[in-house]
């Protein structure tokens, strides 16, 4: 059974006309050791967590708009805006969110006369509609969408002539374009680029940023990078390390400051949430210090659509269940632009780190499999091959360790439409970005409520290489980020965590 809406009948959940209000008890554990001898106890914690309820009307900008995943972000709104059908060779298509944890995806809140029950992600909390987004970005190329979506060869033809009177008119603004940061063969799409230098640049993002939260008329507005995958920056002691020495070298125009580090440097200044969805170290540790001090939102890193996603579930599976990976071979060949900016070594290196590391913490929990240091051979493959266009193709096999020295390979292949699979998850961080920022949370005791900390680590299930503040863990399974993103919304409602125990039915 699915229910649309709902409503917490408890003593510790208060609805107002613009806020919930709920009084949580955190059921946790802390471990001790002393000596050999270790002590696992029961912790309750009491949280308050506050929730604004008043949906802004959100403003959304793409660096990288007029690429594949800005192009079919825009489309795809645009169509389920206006209902806009088309017809294929298997027939009539109506536009949809699928993919899209946060409008496609349920949970489960209980259980009536025997029948679960369940309800929209979305429900669980007020989210903005993906129809209301307003869109902008920027971009290196300055093709109009409707040319550019032409360009991508993403969406059928039928629908694209549909899209067109929708999109000859959106523009990209003007975008930051460095060529010591990705390949040289994107050179001839840089004819749309902010002049100066790199104060300026961030001086002219800032104010862009400004104009258009002015014209369309927004409450807020998240910035997401979508753009090309850049090499990783060095990170060196007196230029980007602390905050005050990353916006020196902007002033002083250092050269290991990317693009998209200057881009996030002007939404924080601007105190926009800005994201990245590419593998890129944009976050180095001075703009980590900034979206701090600024207390503004910053989530990351890369776009977790179709392998990789993959991966953390079937890994995190395998080793759950006593067997043990020893050898993990990704290869990957895609033809669209992504595929042609990866095809140079400096590129390729940041987006092989991202898929690299997704499989660490789970190899981690079981040290009955895996010794101290010991890590499954892992070899990550991507090649550049033009006549697949879109349709990437990702080809995986796992090999494990099994009883009495057995041995288990399973081979995957997996057509990606990639741009299509990016796509919804691109609404669900600037959603889920935008949401978080209208909750706050307070510990028992405490006097004020505060927002949860900048570096959004509840925007990890979306996400290759989760950015995670210092000393917290990385977690990379795919279950349990759902699991804590979907746990901590219950807890905004007073409700418990869905631990599938089902007792009621137990006797």
């Amino acid at each position: 059974m699915l229910v649309e809406n709902f409503k917490v009948n408890s003593d510790k959940v208060q609805y107002s006309n613009d806020s919930i209000v709920s009084k949580y008890q955190y059921e946790h554990t802390e471990v001790t050791q002393s000596g050999d001898a270790v002590t696992v106890t029961p912790v309750s914690t009491e949280y308050e967590f506050k929730t604004d309820t008043r949906v802004p009307k959100l403003g959304v900008m793409l660096v990288g708009w007029g690429g594949n995943n800005g192009t079919t972000v825009t489309g795809g709104i645009l169509a389920n805006k206006h209902g806009i059908t088309w017809m294929t060779k298997e027939g009539l298509r109506t536009p949809n969110y699928w993919g899209s944890l946060t409008q496609a995806a349920t949970c489960r809140v209980g259980n009536m006369n025997g029948e679960e029950v369940y309800t929209p992600f979305k429900s669980l909390l007020p989210m903005v509609n993906p129809n209301d987004i307003e869109l902008g970005g920027w971009d290196i190329s300055g093709l109009n969408l409707a040319d550019a979506m032409e360009r991508a060869q993403v969406l059928d033809v039928e629908l694209q002539r549909q899209l067109v009177p929708h999109m000859k008119d959106l523009v990209p603004l003007p975008g930051i374009y460095d060529p010591e940061f990705i390949a040289a063969n994107q050179s001839e799409r840089a004819t749309n680029v902010i002049k100066g230098g790199k104060h300026e640049q961030v001086e002219a993002v800032r104010a862009q940023i400004r104009q258009f939260k002015q014209e369309r008329g927004v409450d807020k507005i998240v910035v997401l990078w979508t753009a090309n995958t850049e090499r990783y920056s060095e990170v060196m002691e007196g230029v980007n390390d602390t905050a005050d020495n990353l916006i020196k070298s902007i002033e002083k125009g250092e050269k290991e400051v990317s693009p998209s580090t200057l881009h996030a440097v002007a939404c924080i200044l601007e105190g926009v949430p800005f994201v990245n969805g590419s593998p890129q170290n944009t976050f180095v540790p001075g703009l980590i210090d900034l979206a701090v001090k600024n207390n503004v939102l910053i989530g990351g890193d890369d776009f977790k659509s179709g392998q990789t996603k993959m991966k953390s579930v079937l890994v995190d599976f395998l080793v759950g269940a006593g067997i043990k990976p020893t050898s993990i071979v990704s290869y990957n060949h895609l033809g669209n632009n992504d595929g042609m900016n990866l095809s140079a070594p400096q590129t390729f290196r940041s987006k092989e780190i991202s898929k690299s590391n997704v499989v660490d913490d789970m190899v981690a929990s079981n040290s009955i499999l895996y010794a101290p240091g010991e890590h499954p051979d892992h070899t990550v493959v991507i090649k550049y091959v033009p006549y697949v266009g879109d349709s990437k193709r990702a080809m995986d096999e796992y090999t494990s360790e099994i009883f009495m020295g057995g041995r288990n390979t399973i081979v995957m292949h997996n057509t990606c439409e990639d741009s299509l699979l990016a796509a919804p998850i691109i609404l669900d961080l600037v959603i889920l970005a935008e949401l978080l920022t209208r909750i706050e949370v307070k510990k028992g005791g405490e006097a004020d409520f505060q927002n949860f900390h900048p570096v959004a680590v509840l925007l990890s299930y979306l996400t290759k290489a989760p950015l995670v503040p210092e000393g917290t863990p990385v977690v990379n399974a795919l279950a349990k980020q759902r699991a804590m993103l979907e746990n901590i919304f219950r807890a905004c409602i007073g409700l418990a965590p869905d631990n599938n125990m089902m007792l009621e039915f137990k006797n």
